[in-house]
């Protein structure tokens, strides 16, 4: 048996579910051929379906080059990105062989591994949403497959609609479930496969900077982490510094950290000038390890290290929602240089950006103050520079282009050459990357900083006041400090129009709920939730006898609506019945209580021999259906109900 037009078209829809599904996180081009694969595969079936499936010479070729692509593509096959291009890719081959019903159940089985594998990249609301629409294609194609499904003479239209009302109520039956499911299958402290949920492509800020690397973030519109601060209200914009990772290695083009042993209070003093600020972050996960802060945070977060910069680390990438509470003072005087820092801080390459090095030298002799070498500085940022995110590219002198060339970036280009002007005059200087601003959620009460807000600013070292952070950007750019990255309208698609950057902020709450209820909803929070409906200790067996109830009262329900719905479809027959007889009482020819259909119909006509054509045909179908067939289709209930109801009853006047 072939499928159908209608069936073939429902398991290429599925296919193409998946493919899109996932084809953010593919190579662009691998997503166009996959798209075009099922494109040509459902023209020839509709316009040359005598063809059949195309010949084993093109599929086994097809086949075998499959995985030497993704091994082209990514250098392995197995893994997280190759291995679901390697299975979609297989879904897609499995469509150009398809021609039987048990072809196409393949495919609605391998595609619900598809659909599920997207949740390992994503696991936002969105995603989940996607994946619950790309769901429905999959049912309507099983439902179509049943050799009861569909009524041949009903249109394809109308079929359709009515089969997919009954995935729709299925899948709402389901959501109970689920709930179920949800709320007491015991969970796992560990993921079930040791594998990231963060695509490759979607990192945060990591452990070096060179000029034009952090491009990708600004245009990232993503949230980073999410704040809700204790007490106090948040800072103010120009203290709005996210501490992250601090850089003291320079190779010319790229600074990158260099080491460093933890944190010793006694070498690195600390004092808070004001009061200090509580919050609590719950950070995106980002493949880094490095855990963010107000600058500067005094107190280390529970759990992690903190390193003698105050740079604060996980053990491991972050690969899913974390959250952690912090203590840090916005306001603050840090001290402590020892002699190996003192010598990380002033090192430069040999060979590299002759002309900024002999500048920063010539400070040194004009001036001797640092703080005025610091100050000339961001006179000549301020006065000559222009802030873009498409600044010219740079040379081997990097430092020297920007500075006497080109003299047009954002605040890597600035943190960058600031700190080689000021090692060059024998000032300490450091990089730090991180993130400045942040989104005030009146709403949720929290702040959002997004992957745009990524910024890189420097500390200098004074020897009468310690380390003290120097942000050359607000020279240039003092709108990006205060209002952060909405300074960067031109680049960024939220911030055309105001009710688009509402709307955007607004939905965050959306999200912002739906990683703390269902994506953090870890053992923890189950025993929490359990708590407070008076079990305390929630181990397994009482989670299984809890499912177990829930299950059985579940099944009891479904039992009773299965049966009540079956039962509904036979009355709708009755009830049509009943509406003709109380019909053709109204014309003086009421139904006798002893008196059955066919006896009721043959005293009918010989009183009314004109009104054979009207009620003939209705009681020979509500014959069949009550005496000819034990169960009444859905369809035929309803069909029948229709006609009672349009039958012209007429002839029944006179005599």
């Amino acid at each position: 048996m072939r499928l159908d037009r209608r069936q073939f078209d429902l398991a290429a829809l599925t296919v193409l579910c998946g493919v899109l599904l996932h084809a953010t996180h593919f190579p662009l081009w691998l997503s166009v051929a996959m798209t075009g694969a099922i494109a040509a595969r459902w023209l020839q079936r509709r316009r040359r379906p005598d063809w059949g499936k195309p010949p084993a010479l093109l599929r086994l070729p097809l086949t075998l080059a499959l995985p030497i692509i993704v091994w082209l593509q990514y250098g392995n096959i197995f893994g997280l990105d190759p291995g679901s291009v390697f299975a979609v890719g297989m879904l897609v081959l499995k469509l150009g062989e398809t021609e039987t019903p048990r072809d196409a159940r393949a495919i609605a089985t391998f595609a619900s591994f598809v659909l599920m594998t997207a949740l390992l990249f994503e696991q936002d609301i969105l995603t989940t949403i996607y994946v619950g629409l790309g769901v429905i294609p999959l049912l309507l194609l099983l439902r179509a497959l049943e050799p009861d499904g569909r009524d041949p003479a009903q249109p394809a239209a109308r079929a359709l609609l009515r089969e997919a009302r009954s995935v729709l109520l299925n899948l709402l039956a389901a959501v109970p479930l689920a709930v179920l499911v949800f709320l007491f299958l015991p969970r796992l402290t560990a993921p079930l496969w040791a594998t990231q949920s963060v695509p490759q492509g979607k990192t945060g800020i990591g452990d070096s900077m060179s000029p034009g690397n952090m491009s990708d973030l600004f245009l990232d519109d993503q949230p980073a982490f999410r704040v809700s601060f204790v007490a106090l209200a948040p800072p103010p914009a120009a203290q709005r510094y996210w501490r992250g990772v601090v850089l003291w290695r320079y190779d010319g083009r790229t600074w990158s950290r260099a080491g460093g042993g933890p944190l010793d209070p006694g070498r690195q003093e600390l004092r808070a000038l004001g009061p200090e600020v509580v919050y609590e972050i719950t950070q995106e996960p980002s493949r880094q390890r490095w855990l963010f802060a107000l600058d500067l945070p005094t107190m280390d977060a529970v759990g992690y290290s903190r390193d003698e910069d105050f740079t604060l680390a996980a053990a491991r990438p972050i690969d899913k929602p974390l959250r952690y509470a912090l203590r840090s003072a916005p306001r603050y005087a840090l001290g402590g240089l020892d002699v190996q820092q003192r010598r990380r801080a002033l090192r430069l390459p040999e060979g590299f950006n002759p002309r900024t090095v002999a500048l920063g030298r010539e400070w040194a002799q004009q001036y001797g103050d640092p703080q005025r070498v610091v100050q000339a500085a961001l006179d000549l940022i301020r006065e000559n520079f222009r802030y873009t995110l498409s600044p010219p590219p740079l040379g081997r002198h990097a430092m020297d282009d920007f500075l006497f060339e080109t003299r047009a970036g954002y605040c890597e280009y600035f943190a960058s050459a600031f700190a080689v002007l000021m090692r060059a005059a024998g000032i300490p200087t450091r990089v730090v990357i991180g993130y400045q601003g942040g989104y005030w959620n009146e709403t949720g009460e929290y702040m959002v900083v997004r992957q745009s807000d990524a910024h890189a600013w420097n500390e200098v070292w004074f020897d009468d006041r310690g380390w003290v952070r120097v942000d050359p950007t607000a020279a240039v750019s003092p709108d990006r400090i205060e209002i952060g990255s909405a300074a960067n309208a031109a680049f960024n698609r939220w911030y055309g129009s105001e009710w688009l950057l509402a709307l955007r902020n607004h939905w965050d709450i959306a999200n912002r709920l739906w990683t703390q209820i269902v994506v953090q909803f870890d053992e923890l929070s189950q025993r929490g939730l359990l708590r407070s409906v008076g079990i305390e200790q929630a181990d397994w067996r009482e989670l299984g006898i809890a499912f177990a109830l829930g299950m059985g009262v579940l099944a009891a329900l479904g039992l009773w609506w299965a049966v009540r719905r079956a039962h509904d479809d036979a009355d709708r027959v009755d009830r049509a019945y009943a509406r003709l007889c109380n019909r053709l009482g109204r014309y003086g020819f009421a139904r006798a209580p002893s008196e059955g259909p066919a006896d009721y119909l043959r005293r009918l006509l010989q009183q009314r021999p004109q009104a054979r054509e009207a009620l003939e045909p209705l009681f020979a179908r509500y014959l069949q259906l009550r005496y000819a067939r034990n169960d009444v289709a859905d369809a035929a209930a309803r069909e029948f109900a229709r006609a009672v109801r349009r039958a012209d009853l007429g002839a029944l006047h006179g005599s």
